[in-house]
């Protein structure tokens, strides 16, 4: 198999210094791609001068993570792009696992390393832990994380299991699949399109893996702070597209009104924690929700896999009334 490691990379020429390295010293077994998204630093400059090993992809606007990397992609031939955030540290030896998953199993089209909080390094990051999962309400949540509860790493998910999505930190994925799913969704701009491209490649009956004989470190926040306005907008909106487009049936609509009805408490307790430009973000969201949903409907496929998509029925109630904070307890 030839495989492409992509970098990603908007006015982080400061990442691209610190992360970079490890990538290229190690990943012989991959041809190495920064993408650059219309940067305004210089970034470009840096890599051209720095790692001519490298080779370097100039997107004509900066589309965010899907365009961005949709547009990137689509000049490449190899049979595995291994999508890495320019604020990742790889560990030696982090590809030969990925892609010996992907020889012993033909129907797994994407597949995600363990990946651990670069500054604490002993824990698992926000940003996808040990393999992500969805809830029936379509919260996310991860082997090692949930909410903002993070697990200490101690082994406990050093094997390799099916999951539902794979992080967009650190994600390796088959072309043909890629291309099968159409894609990222660009409307989604960033945040949570990882998590919709997984479900659209569930719905075709391919599977996603977690390897836990691979290692990755994420800073996390390099492109946008965690606790960024944008970020909280992102999420909540995309969250909504993502469901439009994936769940099955007509239920779809109690659980938009649902979602819609929690959405409102957390707008709350952003305002009881005094970060009302959170609230905000939550209203502007829903708004640009609305303004997109004849578009999403549209989307919608008229087959879906009959299987469950979700790992439980509400991690909400299992981790605020319940009080499972780790994963194992679920």
């Amino acid at each position: 198999m030839k495989v492409a490691v992509v970098i990603l990379n908007w006015n982080g020429k400061a990442l691209l210094e610190q992360f970079l390295p490890s990538v290229v010293n190690f990943s012989p077994e991959a041809q190495i791609y920064v993408a650059d998204n219309a940067s305004e630093d210089n970034s470009v400059e840096f890599i051209r001068t720095a790692f001519p090993q490298v080779k370097l992809i100039c997107n004509k606007v900066n589309g965010g993570f899907a365009k961005g990397y949709n547009d990137a992609l689509k000049g490449l031939s190899e049979d595995i792009f291994v999508l890495v955030n320019s604020d990742v540290e790889v560990s030696p030896g982090w590809l030969p696992p990925i892609l010996a998953e992907f020889d012993h199993s033909q129907d797994t089209a994407a597949v995600q390393p363990k990946i651990l909080n670069f500054r604490k390094r002993e824990y698992f990051e926000y940003a996808g832990a040990a393999g992500g999962y969805i809830d029936m309400l379509g919260y996310p949540f991860c082997r090692g994380r949930i909410f903002d509860t993070l697990e200490k790493d101690e082994g406990q998910y050093d094997d390799t299991c099916e999951i539902f999505w794979a992080s967009g930190a650190c994600m390796a994925i088959r072309r043909e699949v890629f291309y099968e799913a159409k894609g990222f969704d660009e409307d989604f701009f960033a945040h949570m399109e990882e998590i919709d491209l997984c479900w659209r490649i569930f719905n075709l009956g391919y599977k996603v893996k977690a390897v836990g004989g691979s290692s990755v470190y994420h800073l996390g926040g390099g492109t946008l702070d965690s606790m960024h306005p944008r970020k909280t907008f992102y999420n909540f909106r995309n969250s909504l597209f993502t469901l439009v487009k994936n769940v099955p049936g007509i239920k779809i609509y109690l659980l938009i009104l649902l979602r819609m009805i929690l959405d409102g408490f957390a707008g709350l307790k952003f305002l009881l924690e005094i970060k009302p430009s959170h609230t905000a973000a939550i209203l502007s969201a829903h708004f640009s929700f609305y303004s997109h949903l004849r578009v999403m409907l549209k989307k919608r496929k008229k087959i879906f896999k009959k299987n469950n998509y979700y790992r439980r029925k509400s991690v909400v109630l299992a981790y605020y009334l319940i009080g499972k904070r780790r994963f194992g307890e679920l």
